[in-house]
C-alpha cells in the first residue's frame, strides 16, 4: 500500500503533463503576424490567408495572433516585399513576379505560355520550386510555399479580342515585371507597369483601355464594372509566393517555424483548389454581369504563341540554360503522367 501511494502522486502529475495542449508542449511563444496582399477579401488569396490563420492559430493553440490585411492595405506587392525584408511586416503573399526584383531567377514562372496548372504544380512544389525559394534568404525573405492566382486573360474597354491584330495598340496594365511588359508589347498591345492597387481608377479614367489578370481577380476586384471585352489569352500562369521576412523568421524556435511551414502547405492545397474551383465560376458571373466574353481560336492562339517566343528565347538565357533545362524535363515529365 506505501509503494502505491508513493507512485500516485508520480502518475497524476504525469497524466497532467500529458494532457497539456501540443503549443504548450513544444517551444511557442505569444506573436503578432499581419499578411499583406493585394486582392480582395474574398479571392482565393483572401480565403488562402483565412485558412492559413485558422491552421496556426490551432496549432499554437492561440499563442499566434495572425491578421490578413487585403487590397493591398499594407502596400502594393513590391511595397510589401520591401517591408518584409526590412522587418517592417512580418509576412506578404504576391505574385511570384513581384519577386522578380530580388532574385531573377523567378521570371521563369512569368514565361508565356509555359504549362497547365497541373505542370505548374509539380515545377513550383518540386526541386526547381525549392531552389528558387533558396535563393531568397540572402535577400532577407523566406519563401514558405506557393500558391497561385490563375491563368491571365486580356480585358479592355474598346474591343472585342479575338484575333492578334484586335490587341494591336491597346495601353494594357500589367505586373511592374519585365517579362510581362516584353509579353504585352510582343502581342502588339502598349504595356503599361502599375500596382494593382492604381488600377480600378486607371480603367475607370480611361487612362487604360484595358488589363491582364485571372478571372477570379477581374471579378473580385469589380473590374468589369469599367471593362467590357474579354478573352481567354491565358497568356502566363500566376505562381504566387507566400514569404516571411527573415529578420522575423530569425526570432522564431524551430518549432515555430515548422507551424508556419506545415500550415502554408495545407492551407496551400486548399487556396489552389478554391482558385480552380472559383475560376470558371468566376466566368460565368462576369458574363451574366454582362462583359463580352469572345473566344479566340486555336490557329490565333497558335500565333499568339509564335508572337511571343522571342520573349522566351531573351529570358531563358538571363535565367540561366540549365535552370530551364531542369523546368522542360519537369514539364515533361508531368506530362507524361497523365
Amino acid at each position: 500500500m506505501r509503494t502505491r501511494a508513493k507512485i500516485l502522486p508520480g502518475f497524476l502529475a504525469f497524466c497532467l503533463v500529458a494532457s497539456l495542449g501540443a503549443a504548450e508542449a513544444q517551444d511557442i511563444k505569444p506573436r503578432s503576424i499581419k499578411v499583406s496582399y493585394g486582392t480582395a477579401a474574398d479571392h482565393p488569396f483572401g480565403l488562402g490567408v483565412n485558412k492559413f490563420v485558422e491552421l496556426v492559430t490551432k496549432k499554437t493553440d492561440g499563442k499566434f495572433t495572425v491578421r490578413g490585411y487585403p487590397n493591398g492595405q499594407l502596400g502594393a506587392e513590391v511595397p510589401s516585399i520591401s517591408s518584409a525584408q526590412g522587418g517592417v511586416l512580418e509576412m506578404t503573399v504576391t505574385s511570384t513576379s513581384s519577386v522578380v526584383g530580388v532574385v531573377k531567377e523567378f521570371a521563369l514562372f512569368d514565361m508565356p505560355f509555359l504549362f497547365a496548372s497541373e505542370e505548374a504544380d509539380a515545377l513550383l512544389d518540386g526541386p526547381v520550386g525549392n531552389e528558387l525559394l533558396d535563393k531568397l534568404p540572402g535577400k532577407g525573405l523566406i519563401g514558405l510555399c506557393y500558391w497561385e492566382s490563375g491563368f491571365r486573360n486580356i480585358s479592355n474597354s474598346r474591343r472585342p479580342v479575338r484575333r492578334l491584330e484586335d490587341i494591336q495598340g491597346l495601353k494594357v496594365r500589367t505586373i511592374q515585371n519585365p517579362v510581362f511588359l516584353d509579353t504585352i508589347n510582343a502581342l502588339g498591345a502598349n504595356a503599361v507597369p502599375m500596382p494593382f492597387t492604381e488600377l480600378y481608377t486607371a480603367l475607370e479614367s480611361k487612362a487604360l483601355d484595358g488589363q491582364e489578370g485571372p478571372y477570379t481577380t477581374i471579378l473580385t476586384s469589380k473590374i468589369n464594372e469599367v471593362q467590357q471585352h474579354l478573352s481567354p489569352t491565358q497568356h502566363i500562369y500566376g505562381a504566387v509566393v507566400v514569404i516571411v521576412s527573415k529578420r522575423f523568421w530569425d526570432q522564431l524556435s524551430g518549432d515555430e517555424r515548422q507551424v508556419l511551414k506545415s500550415s502554408c502547405t495545407e492551407a496551400r492545397d486548399y487556396e489552389r483548389a478554391i482558385s480552380r474551383e472559383m475560376s470558371p465560376k468566376s466566368l460565368a458571373e462576369l458574363k451574366q454581369k454582362g462583359m463580352v466574353f469572345t473566344e479566340i481560336a486555336p490557329d490565333e492562339m497558335a500565333r499568339m504563341r509564335a508572337k511571343v517566343k522571342p520573349v522566351v528565347e531573351k529570358y531563358a538565357k538571363e535565367i540561366g540554360e540549365t535552370l530551364m533545362a531542369q523546368a522542360q524535363a519537369e514539364i515533361e515529365k508531368s506530362r507524361q503522367q497523365k
